[in-house]
């Protein structure tokens, strides 16, 4: 992949060629060899859910908003959920989801065993793929945009690079988190990442638009929905896995009770 400039106009997120996203490209660039700095994002998540569910019991569902090609921060909610979601727009990215759900792939079991470094990971009771296939069961098509329609709630959430990374208008970033927040059951705990000051992104033949947002409007879109939010910034030049953008932004939280909102 590499940088798009800025277009001259404001490109949403349903003017891009969503339904032709290459999942094949997009995992040979990112996913096939574990990056440092999904490394590094990922021990945060698995700390997050870790100290969050500690001496508490396993919640009914969680929720994947925009999964793409990467498995990981569904992985992450193995231990912690009954049932996971995958709710993904693009139709190839969908179809990849489906060929993974009864038997991932085995380049996802590197993510797997950083997971495992805590033990409520390494002592899973069945094999990762087993429980996955369970949890899992049949991806959902949808949009996140979808969510704020949606009656339905979660109790445990991830969204990674999903709402800065489909439109480059402000709006519809809010409106994405807040419909990502809406998706949420009160106390639900969740884990967000973001791309810094992204450009656009290429993956195979087509690009794509991104929202340019920092760690200040991060927090303060989250603000309304969420408490106590951690955030963690990687911004380590060497970390960088493609052009045209500064790092990235995990957020780690709480979904607000939605009574007090």
């Amino acid at each position: 992949m590499t940088s798009v400039p800025p277009a001259a106009d404001q490109k949403l997120n349903g003017d891009a060629p969503w339904d032709d996203f290459d999942p094949g490209v997009y995992i040979s660039h990112n996913y096939l060899e574990m990056q440092a700095v999904d490394e590094e994002i990922l021990s945060h998540v698995r700390d997050h859910f870790s100290d969050h569910f500690r001496g508490r019991v396993r919640v009914a569902s969680g929720i994947d908003v925009g999964a793409g090609p990467n498995l990981y921060p569904a992985l992450a909610m193995l231990p912690w959920c009954d049932r996971i979601t995958l709710l993904e727009r693009s139709a190839r990215n969908l179809e990849y989801l489906r060929s993974q759900a009864p038997d991932y792939a085995p380049h996802w079991d590197q993510f797997w065993n950083v997971l495992c470094k805590d033990e409520a990971y390494a002592t899973l009771g069945m094999a990762p793929r087993i429980r996955f296939k369970e949890a899992v069961q049949q991806p959902e098509a949808g949009s996140l945009f979808d969510l704020c329609a949606d009656e339905r709630r979660w109790d445990l959430g991830t969204m990674f690079f999903v709402a800065e990374s489909i439109t480059t208008s402000l709006a519809e970033f809010r409106r994405g988190v807040g419909c990502f927040m809406n998706a949420l059951n009160s106390g639900a705990p969740f884990a967000a990442a973001f791309m810094e000051h992204s450009e656009g992104y290429r993956v195979g033949d087509h690009t794509f638009p991104a929202r340019d947002i920092d760690e200040s409007e991060v927090r303060a879109v989250l603000g309304g929905y969420a408490d106590h939010v951690e955030i963690h910034r990687t911004a380590n030049p060497k970390q960088l896995v493609r052009d045209g953008y500064t790092g990235m932004i995990l957020a780690c939280g709480q979904r607000k009770n939605r009574h007090d909102e």
